[in-house]
């Protein structure tokens, strides 16, 4: 299991490289939503569930940048890799397998995932909507919405023939995801299919953790319950994109 630690030391040091330059760009979108919605709708909008509108969004905004991270680094990033650079076709001449391959993506997606939430994590703390120290622990929490996105989105890599398939996955996909995970709005106004529906949403358990934790408001049994499903949702994401990775990789 050494193999796909020497893959991941290798991306982190590539990103080290550029560190500034990709968080100071997944800083600012998610900054510009929270001012923008925060400010601009919230000062229409009094309260939501019992606490102001900017409160109430920003933990949100960081379970969704967290998503985005991840999302963006296993599929554009995995794709350039892949396609372009062909960086896993000479991993591949050395001793390394491509179920290596694959979780070495998918831990890199995971640490860009807790890097960018945290990043976020501390601009909401800065501007004053953290109420509790329980906050800390959110960081800790994304390292499992972190793998989950990062092998979903490693497994639509796997079958996009180009780079430009990549705009169906991210409009026709992780956009819903975006709206209808509870980041603007709780989803308990939604029709009740809608509200079952949504359970299915992975966004919408991240952002349900992150809010509970960031306003001190803990249900300890809910939480546990949204870690299970990250658990068993990632287990079940693992086997697909390494059976379909080989058989793009290995003819």
């Amino acid at each position: 299991m050494i193999e796909p630690w020497r893959i991941l030391r290798r991306h982190l040091t590539i990103f080290s490289r550029t560190f500034w330059t990709n968080t100071m760009f997944n800083f600012f979108e998610p900054f510009l939503y929270l001012t923008a919605m925060g400010y601009g709708l919230g000062a229409f909008v009094q309260e939501m569930e019992g606490i102001s509108y900017m409160e109430y969004i920003a933990p949100g905004i960081v379970a969704s940048s967290a998503m985005f991270a991840a999302t963006f680094e296993c599929t554009y990033g995995s794709f350039v890799r892949l396609h372009y650079q062909k960086t896993f076709h000479a991993i591949l001449a050395g001793p390394v397998t491509v179920r290596d391959i694959i979780i070495a993506e998918a831990l890199f997606g995971m640490i860009k995932c807790v890097v960018f939430g945290a990043v976020i994590l501390l601009v909401i703390a800065v501007m004053g909507q953290v109420r509790s120290s329980l906050a800390l622990l959110i960081p800790l929490f994304l390292i499992l919405p972190g793998l989950f996105f990062s092998l979903m989105a490693v497994t639509y890599t796997c079958l996009a023939p180009n780079i430009d398939y990549f705009n169906y996955y991210i409009t026709l996909f992780v956009t819903p995801l975006y709206l209808f995970g509870g980041v603007f709005f709780p989803l308990t106004g939604m029709p009740v299919w809608a509200q079952k529906l949504a359970w299915f949403n992975p966004l919408s358990h991240s952002v349900e953790v992150c809010r509970a934790l960031a306003l001190g408001q803990p249900a300890w049994p809910t939480i546990g319950e949204h870690v299970l499903w990250f658990f068993i949702g990632s287990a079940l994401l693992l086997a697909p994109p390494i059976h379909l990775m080989r058989r793009r990789l290995i003819q």
